[in-house]
């Protein structure tokens, strides 16, 4: 068996930007009680002309580019996404085409909703480990706002449209790859965060999901920590799901990661799902915050109440 590692990173995010203004003009709201309560100061909003695959292959490209690879380079194409519409072909599939892909690659998705694509990560790795995968495009994509209630201002101040995309390939070295994941869910919460109905409209039971996180997820990130042999004092960076600035900052504090740079993509970008995790390291990358080969932890949690994390050396 041989380790994988993340080679590069990219993100892409639509240029329209929905402000707490614009929503204080759609239900009754306003900026310091959205600010107050979730952290969030805008959104990005996706077309109608811009589908998921839009946004998917967008983030992909990049991730390409900056592997120096071609699509024709990648023989395992993992979409995570909760908003794909139709049922076939599926989001991988059309991500290939969009790309040009030639090679004959697998293409899945997966719909473990704002955990995604850390499980599509983890799978990525466990089919390069077994030899059925070399390079691996790993994807998280969501248009939240196609399946926004906009009458419902507990929920609309949430969310936002964007995707970040992952190129993984085999390493020889274990300790400059990505670490063993931590996954599980809490089935009989399941209810706490749906996406349900035809058409299908995102809700959720906002304290019990708040409780939950801030009171369960530090142990087990701290878990996704010791299954990488890694303090929590030695994480460079700390990448949660994007949910909610209330949740992220104490989470972050509760891990122990004191010398970490803790990722806050959410207050730009709002809750995009799958998307989140991706969006927000690559971010980080890019703008340098994070050096080459530092350890970092990546930690998605939501519907089902799925939870997916690992430790993984920075590209």
């Amino acid at each position: 068996m041989t380790a994988s590692r993340v080679v590069a990173l990219g993100h892409y995010q639509p240029a329209k930007v929905l402000t707490n203004d614009d929503l204080a003009a759609m239900v009754d709201t306003n900026d310091e009680w959205i600010r107050s309560r979730v952290g969030i100061r805008t959104r990005r909003i996706a077309g109608p002309d811009e589908p998921v695959d839009e946004l998917a292959a967008q983030a992909a490209g990049k991730a390409l580019a900056g592997a120096g690879l071609t699509p024709d380079d990648i023989d395992l194409v993992l979409v995570a996404t909760s908003t794909a519409i139709d049922r076939s072909p599926n989001m991988a599939a059309r991500v290939a085409a969009r790309l040009g892909m030639g090679g004959a690659p697998a293409v899945m998705d997966l719909n473990v909703v704002c955990s995604g694509f850390t499980h599509a990560l983890a799978t990525a790795d466990h089919a390069i480990r077994a030899g059925s995968a070399t390079r691996a495009l790993v994807i998280g994509a969501d248009k939240m706002t196609e399946i926004t209630d906009w009458t419902d201002r507990t929920t609309c101040v949430l969310t936002g449209d964007g995707a970040g995309a992952a190129v993984v390939e085999a390493c020889p070295d274990e300790a400059a790859g990505i670490g063993p994941v931590l996954w599980g869910s809490v089935p009989e919460m399941g209810h706490a965060v749906r996406i349900e109905g035809s058409p299908p409209v995102f809700a959720q039971e906002g304290q019990s999901v708040y409780r939950w996180t801030t009171s369960r997820l530090p142990a087990l990130a701290r878990k996704v920590c010791e299954k990488s042999g890694t303090s929590p004092e030695e994480l460079a960076a700390v990448v949660l799901h994007q949910a909610n600035l209330r949740i992220i900052e104490p989470l972050a504090a509760k891990i122990g990661a004191v010398n970490a740079v803790v990722a806050k993509d959410v207050v730009d970008s709002g809750n995009t799902s799958a998307g989140s995790i991706p969006m927000a390291l690559s971010k980080l990358v890019e703008r340098g915050e994070v050096p080459s080969g530092a350890p970092v932890l990546l930690f998605g949690f939501g519907g089902n109440l799925s939870y997916a994390g690992q430790v993984i050396s920075c590209p």
